[in-house]
């Protein structure tokens, strides 16, 4: 690309403080090389040093509207270049990003702005809303924004400042703010670096939504420490014309995304210049894996990760593909530990301790790790020869009589019937036996009667569903992950009753 095969990738050092930094050095190093693509709806560009312009002019727009280092900024914007330069800006000025869904309703943006108290806006249209100041999330707006002072912008040079604010959804259904800190997010990527997942010749793919911490860091970090080239995309639409036209060479996505691609004829003649193609974000089937790799013959690597660990813990890449459940090895300079730490291949809680962690929840920090670094990640699995095998969400354990119920277990064995697309299992309280397993299902040609006597044959009596809902769809988040707080919010209260019922 461009005469730079040979430069090597300029990593996260522990002498980094902010992870704008990183273009900085990509500026000194490759000025002139393409940085980044938007290719619909007309193709746009910028090289390191164009963007590193935008950059520092919109952060020191910001910083004329009165913010001071810490003040936080709201990010809402579908994947383009004015994101990108938006959230280096925030960062290189001092600010806290805060990225937020753009499908949010009014209500539910008005909730997350004022728990986090960001005085700015970047959005791709106006809310509305008093005491927050709007500034359009488009080539004009930012424009404008930059105009007004251009003068030079610094942040404090201490990696512990406050990077970013990233809104996750807990089991309960309710949102909370994860603090991650340029430690954490700089972290991250020192430890992907050592598995040589991009590098300057490495043209990645952005299809996954930039507000969500997998496309935040695992893709934009990744792409400002490698140098490589960066593909903005909004969705599916031209996708394949896209990949072929821009030479993509690394597709990180989630699941959903995979199943669109197989369903496509296109798929079957291959997929170009694509080496290498990365799921996280949500649990991969695999049997989805499978089909994928049989009609494109490319291996689907797998990541676990989560938002309070900017975001990696663990990866197949480099090693071998073991089954349901197989999450890969940690990550360098990532400890996994399995319950107590007494038996690793017994299922237990994972707890995860590394650089990367975050600093608790805001806006106090609370839940963190604790004084020796662990956090307890609600999931549950177990390490054999030091591969990670995930079983289920500690959080999601369904106790039926005192018997443990693993949710993703009984997922699997509904899934295997055939019509089922898709399938969600939950527990709700129950005054005989403490709680219910509750499935809701969508797909072709079934009856509440077939999954039940499918279920009998498949699982113990305690393990069975006693309440089957056949839905249409499954409430789903922007990277495909049943929104099962929303599933309990539509079962309400405590039900008594037991039965089955369409």
């Amino acid at each position: 690309m461009e005469g730079h095969e040979a430069d090597p990738p300029i990593s996260a050092s522990p002498s980094e403080t902010n992870l704008a930094d990183l273009l900085t050095r990509q500026v000194e190093r490759r000025p002139d090389r393409v940085a980044l693509v938007e290719p619909a709806p007309e193709r746009r560009s910028l090289t390191w040093s164009e963007l590193d312009r935008q950059v520092s002019a919109v952060g020191a727009g910001l910083a004329a509207h009165g913010l001071v280092a810490g003040h936080r900024v709201a990010l809402m914007a579908p994947n383009s270049v004015e994101f990108v330069v938006a959230y280096f800006a925030v960062l290189r000025a001092g600010f806290v990003a805060v990225p937020i869904n753009p499908q949010l309703t009014d209500t539910e943006l008005r909730a997350v702005l004022q728990d986090s108290g960001a005085r700015v806006l970047i959005a791709s249209h106006d809310p509305g809303l008093p005491g927050v100041h709007w500034v359009p999330c488009t080539p004009d707006g930012l424009r404008e924004l930059a105009d007004v002072r251009p003068t030079p912008v610094s942040s404090p040079q201490d990696a512990e400042t406050l990077a970013a604010l990233l809104y996750t959804a807990g089991t309960s259904g309710e949102p909370k703010a994860v603090m991650l800190t340029h430690r954490a997010l700089l972290a991250h990527l020192r430890h992907l670096e050592a598995l040589d997942v991009v590098g300057p010749d490495t043209v990645v793919a952005a299809v996954l939504p930039l507000f969500h911490v997998f496309g935040l860091n695992a893709v934009l970090g990744s792409w400002v420490g490698s140098g490589g080239r960066l593909v903005i995309m909004d969705g599916f639409d031209g996708f394949f014309d896209v990949l072929a036209a821009e030479q993509v060479t690394n597709l990180p996505l989630a699941p959903v995304l995979l199943d669109k691609i197989i369903t496509d004829e296109r798929s079957a003649g291959g997929l170009g210049s694509l080496s290498t193609v990365i799921s996280g974000a949500a649990p991969l089937p695999e049997d989805l894996r499978t089909a994928f790799t049989e009609r494109t013959g490319l291996r689907v690597e797998q990541g676990y990760g989560l938002t309070e660990a900017a975001p990696g813990v663990s990866a197949t890449l480099g090693g071998p593909l073991l089954g349901p459940g197989h999450v890969g090895r940690p990550l360098p300079g990532v400890e996994i530990r399995i319950g107590d730490g007494s038996d690793l291949t017994e299922p237990g809680e994972i707890a995860i301790r590394g650089d990367n962690l975050f600093s608790g929840y805001w806006p106090d920090g609370r839940d963190g790790p604790d004084p020796e670094g662990w956090f307890r990640t609600g999931d549950i699995g177990y390490l054999l020869d030091g591969e990670l095998f995930l079983v289920d969400r500690s959080r999601e354990l369904i106790i039926v009589n005192g018997f443990n119920v693993y949710p993703a277990e009984v997922e699997q064995a509904v899934a295997e019937l055939d019509g089922v697309e898709s399938v969600a299992v939950l527990g709700h309280p129950d005054p005989a036996t403490g709680e219910r397993v509750v499935a809701f299902v969508t797909g072709i040609g079934l009856t509440v009667e077939a999954v039940e006597a499918h279920c009998a044959g498949r699982l113990a009596k305690f393990k069975r569903p006693s309440m089957i809902t056949l839905v249409d769809e499954l409430p789903r988040g922007a990277t495909g992950k049943v929104q099962k707080g929303q599933l309990r919010l539509a079962l309400g209260p405590d039900q008594s009753a037991t039965e089955s019922q369409d």
